[in-house]
């Protein structure tokens, strides 16, 4: 069995073809040969060639993939944290309920997590209850930085407080944020600036002592946690050796914090996941595909094979640790 804990979707109800006169919405559609596009904020992109939208397609292509269950989330670039906070929330409030409905049709393939409008951290806090409690999603997914603020800044506290109270996970998807011309160059924006915001977001959140305060927090990092992983023990020497480091608002080294976070499986790298692994326990890796993408699995089980591990360590990886994050069967 595979759970599949990195999937996105655009519900019919999100596209501008529901509303045509809300331009932040996108439009996805078939060219004449086929390809699916997206066109969103004046850019077209043709870079998901598996089905967005249409909930039985994406079943369809996930059965070939072998995954069971999809944790349907939302596409990052719909967070909506440059819109009014008011704005924001009944955008997502809209889309944590189209999301509800698909998993409502489709109760033993699917389990969905939503999103908040975060530029409000109490406003967040708010809604993730009203997601939690009232539409049975199972987590909530938000961008590594929210409009150049990163997570472990205090103005979140509101946010992590209701989450560690619901016991909810929450999907850390990094977005825009570290700069450069470079960015635009050779897809480095997604290459390099996608696993750099999350190990960037990360150490905001434990060098900000977010991961002491709330220990009991479920956070699941994409891309098998960015750059985190392997500048684990630079944070704890530079911890020890630079005053400045010393004066973050944790009482022991970095890497103890470790443990607290789980982490995709979407590395490209059999050797870069068995380190993974090694590093942080098998109890704490979850499959992920980043489907509908071409940066994603098309066969998400074939990279957990061949790193030779036990059956009972291939099985929590492959179904065991997300079943218990999700809180289902």
């Amino acid at each position: 069995m595979i759970i599949d804990l990195h999937a996105h979707f655009i519900p019919r109800a999100m596209l501008r073809d529901a509303h045509p006169d809300e331009t932040w919405r996108p439009r996805v559609y078939r060219d004449e040969r086929g390809a699916q596009i997206i066109e969103h904020n004046g850019v077209t992109l043709n870079s998901a060639p598996r089905e967005f939208v249409a909930i039985e397609k994406i079943l369809q292509e996930q059965d070939r993939a072998g995954v069971n269950v999809i944790a349907l989330s939302p596409w990052s670039s719909l967070f909506n944290y440059d819109q009014p906070v008011q704005d924001a929330r009944k955008n997502c409030r809209a889309y944590n309920l189209a999301i509800a409905n698909g998993v409502r049709d489709y109760p033993a393939r699917l389990a969905g997590l939503g999103c908040v409008p975060l530029q409000d951290a109490r406003v967040a806090a708010d809604e993730t209850r009203a997601l939690i409690t009232d539409l049975h999603l199972r987590g909530i997914e938000i961008g590594s930085n929210v409009n150049g603020t990163y997570l472990g800044d205090e103005k979140f506290l509101p946010f992590w407080e209701t989450v560690a109270e619901l016991d909810a996970l929450v999907f850390i998807h990094p977005v825009p944020g570290i700069g450069g011309a470079m960015m635009k160059e050779y897809e480095l924006g997604n290459l390099y600036g996608n696993p750099a915001e999350t190990g960037l977001t990360t150490a905001s959140l434990i060098f900000n002592g977010v991961m002491e305060r709330f220990p009991n927090l479920k956070i699941l990092l994409a891309h098998g946690g960015g750059a985190l992983p392997y500048l684990i023990g630079r944070f704890d020497h530079g911890w020890n050796a630079r005053p400045a480091a010393k004066k973050s608002r944790i009482t022991r080294a970095p890497s103890t914090y470790l443990k607290q976070f789980f982490f995709d499986t979407i590395l490209f790298s059999a050797d870069a996941l068995r380190y993974l692994v090694q590093l942080v326990g098998a109890e704490h890796v979850v499959v992920g595909t980043d489907y509908p993408f071409d940066m994603g699995y098309e066969n998400p089980r074939a990279i957990v094979e061949t790193l030779g591990l036990a059956r009972a360590e291939s099985e929590m990886i492959l179904h065991q640790n997300a079943a218990r994050l999700l809180k289902i069967n």
